[in-house]
């Protein structure tokens, strides 16, 4: 039988105070759609052993130097807010550095101290301390949302509220409350830019789609998006919904960055901990216990990792397509698996013929004789010391 979670000690996460596990990932390629804090997300990965494919979808444009932010900081100067939502730490603390470049940080300081500051989470909590002030309220879900309804519970009709936007802004909340009686002003302190390497998003959505992958991990509500238009837009956007769905693990660092997937009718793993280390945990303990099997089979015991295979403890070297027909058989080993479902697991394929192809590539690859074993009329299985298949 499929083992998942391979080896003992696998699937167990580091002990408190202790690097992690090395060779945890050896064997998983993924894809990272973050700009920011790009190098810590690949290295924590890294360090695990897996292999990173970076394709950031969009670059944080900072506005530092921007006419509209300055107008907005010397209005909130001139007219001070009653209340401000502060969305992100890397947000709040680019309004005061660019106030200070101004000239205007000490006014609006003083503005902020006597407003109600409500933040979205720890970081920006954070980023409200450093700056000597101190919040009214965190958002105990860390979401924007919860924010805006505190607010509407308490009440903000006649007040002035000022939201320090966060790239994509979402329109509605503001609408709501706008719809409410406040008057509000928008605090643009960075937007999303275009990819910053356009052949690199070209072949994260060519290795998704190939499901030679293991994991696409997102950071924001943006990037979600952006990967998702940009699957279409190259033609891959069916091929890429079906390999997040099957074989590639889709991933967020929260239910924000989710929602887009999950409106695309992807499940994402979501760490319970909104943090790039609870995201790399947890995206690394999923993979171990789902995409690690051992099976014994007639030519020894098989591995699978992710992209890499081994027979007998002997690296198998396999493409994509054999790659694919190799964990759909192992799914069921001893098991008949019909000639369709093989042709549904093998990337852009629309000939039966190409089953034929993809296990005889496959066969040529694992090198040793009736560990793939043909069913006439019926399809393939792998074989198992236990005996024949059971006509499943």
């Amino acid at each position: 039988m499929s083992q998942p979670g391979g080896s003992p000690g696998h699937g167990q996460p580091p002990s408190p105070g202790q690097p992690p596990n090395p060779g945890q990932l050896a064997g998983f390629s993924i894809v990272l759609t973050s700009d920011r804090r790009a190098d810590e997300l690949a290295g924590s990965f890294e360090r695990r052993g897996a292999a990173v494919l970076r394709a950031p979808l969009l670059r944080i444009v900072p506005l530092v130097e921007d006419a509209v932010l300055h107008r907005v900081t010397v209005r909130v100067i001139a007219e001070p807010p009653d209340d401000v939502v502060v969305t992100t730490a890397i947000g709040f603390r680019g309004w005061v550095e660019a106030a200070d470049a101004a000239g205007l940080a000490p006014d609006l300081l003083r503005v902020l101290a006597r407003a109600r500051l409500l933040v979205r989470g720890p970081k920006g909590r954070g980023a409200v301390r450093a700056a000597g002030l101190v919040e009214s309220w965190s958002a105990p879900s860390e979401t924007t949302v919860e924010a805006v309804d505190h607010l509407l519970a308490e009440g903000v009709a006649g007040r002035r509220v000022a939201v320090q936007l966060h790239g994509a802004t979402d329109p509605d909340l503001l609408d709501r409350l706008r719809a409410a009686g406040a008057e509000v002003v928008e605090v643009p302190v960075y937007r999303w830019g275009p990819a910053p390497d356009p052949a690199a998003v070209q072949r994260a959505i060519e290795a998704t789609s190939a499901r030679a992958v293991d994991a696409v991990v997102f950071t924001s509500a943006p990037g979600s998006a952006a990967f998702l238009r940009a699957a279409e837009a190259a033609g891959r956007g069916a091929e890429v919904l079906a390999a997040l769905r099957d074989d590639v693990v889709p991933a967020a660092v929260g239910p924000v960055t989710a929602g887009p997937l999950r409106e695309a009718g992807l499940e994402p793993v979501v760490p319970d901990r909104y943090r790039l280390g609870a995201l790399v945990r947890a995206v690394a303990d999923h993979l171990v216990a789902t995409r690690v099997r051992t099976v014994p089979t007639a030519g020894g015991a098989l591995e699978l990792r992710g992209q890499s295979a081994s027979l007998d403890g002997r690296p198998l070297t396999l493409s994509p397509a054999p790659m694919a027909m190799l964990r759909a058989l192992a799914r069921l080993p001893g098991q008949i698996v019909a000639r369709e479902t093989l042709l549904a697991a093998l990337p852009a394929a629309g000939d039966p013929h190409a089953v034929e192809v993809a296990v005889g590539r496959l066969r040529s690859g694992i090198g040793v004789p009736g560990v793939v074993r043909t069913v006439v009329k019926r399809g393939y299985c792998l074989d198992v010391p236990a005996g024949p298949p059971d006509g499943g």
